[in-house]
């Protein structure tokens, strides 16, 4: 088997700019939906969107806060976006599909991270629910405005090694742990690129996921100081001590390059980390994907249940395989 998930020699690496990625590209012609578009790497994302013309549609769960963050941002709107109810995925969904939008760039970029023991919709761990199923039912909502050569790209990160699908405990109900539940959490977003990818790309629609990197944003907010000080992250003024970790410009330039970049025409389902395409992990090694993270028989499994738990599958009928 030719094992593409090896790197392409972009160019770019880890400190590369989400201006940088975009510089020379006119997306005027393009709409692009993003979560969390408001906060974090999703703020510089709509940044470097909107300045190379983009139109932006933001998912955000408060949007009054989003609209203040974005206040200036030319080409920029924002809706309400909860996805940890399937219910609020749904009417977002439905109100751009119903205004005729084609959605060329789809970058789902929100997430949580450590939080509390939480349940959310039919008892569902919040992390593998707002991460993992929220966007699961938001894609296949939006697949009718979805332009016959989008792409669509799914946040994970390098906390996927820390646990694959707990198949025998999907919703931690023997005991939870916040780090394996968020790393469980990351591995569905990439297996979720992978078969989206498969199901899709005879349409010209393609997937990918990626690692953005280590930043300190709004995604720690479940984290004490004393933690992040104890993991060598910070000061104890807290400041950043960790030479790893990148500005949020750096952590957003990966979603872009997989969202936007000419290079990967062609291209899809693979794992992207410093603005390549990813090599696979190998023991010892920092970065690249686990295996678990990039197994299709593990996607194709993922995506069945994640139909059964969210109730849509837009690649149900057989004609729209």
């Amino acid at each position: 088997m030719n094992d593409k998930q090896v790197p392409i020699g972009s160019g770019f690496g880890a400190r590369t700019t989400a201006v940088e990625v975009v510089a020379g590209l006119d997306l005027s012609r393009k709409c692009a939906v993003i979560t969390g578009g408001h906060s974090g790497l999703g703020l510089e994302t709509t940044r470097a969107l909107a300045g190379a013309g983009a139109r932006v549609i933001i998912g955000a769960r408060n949007i009054d806060a989003a609209r203040d963050a974005v206040a200036g941002i030319d080409g920029v709107q924002v809706e309400r976006l909860d996805l940890s109810n399937l219910e609020s995925v749904r009417r977002f969904a439905q109100r751009i599909v119903t205004a005729g939008r084609s959605i060329d760039i789809l970058i789902n970029s929100a997430g949580i991270m450590a939080c509390p023991e939480t349940r959310v919709g039919d008892g569902w761990e919040a992390q593998f629910a707002t991460n993992h199923l929220g966007h699961f039912a938001l894609v296949n909502s939006l697949w009718p405005a979805l332009s016959r050569n989008a792409r669509i790209v799914s946040v994970s990160s390098g906390g996927h090694q820390i646990s694959g699908i707990r198949w025998d405990d999907l919703q931690f109900e023997t005991g939870y742990d916040k780090w394996q539940a968020y790393g469980q959490s990351k591995t569905a977003n990439a297996l979720f690129a992978l078969h989206l990818d498969r199901l899709a790309r005879g349409v010209g629609i393609r997937a990918f996921s990626l690692h953005p990197g280590k930043i300190l944003t709004p995604l720690q907010r479940y984290l004490s100081r004393e933690e992040m000080v104890g993991a060598g992250w910070i000061d104890s003024n807290g400041n950043p001590i960790d030479p790893t970790f990148k500005t949020p410009s750096q952590g957003a330039a990966t979603q872009l390059w997989a969202a936007t970049s000419p290079q990967l025409e062609g291209m899809g389902g693979l794992y992207c980390e410093d603005c390549d395409v990813a090599n696979r992990a190998f023991d010892g090694k920092p970065g690249g994907v686990s295996d678990h993270a990039v197994d299709p028989e593990q996607a194709e499994r993922l995506w069945a249940l994640s139909a059964r738990l969210s109730g849509i599958d837009a690649f149900a009928s057989p004609s729209m395989r």
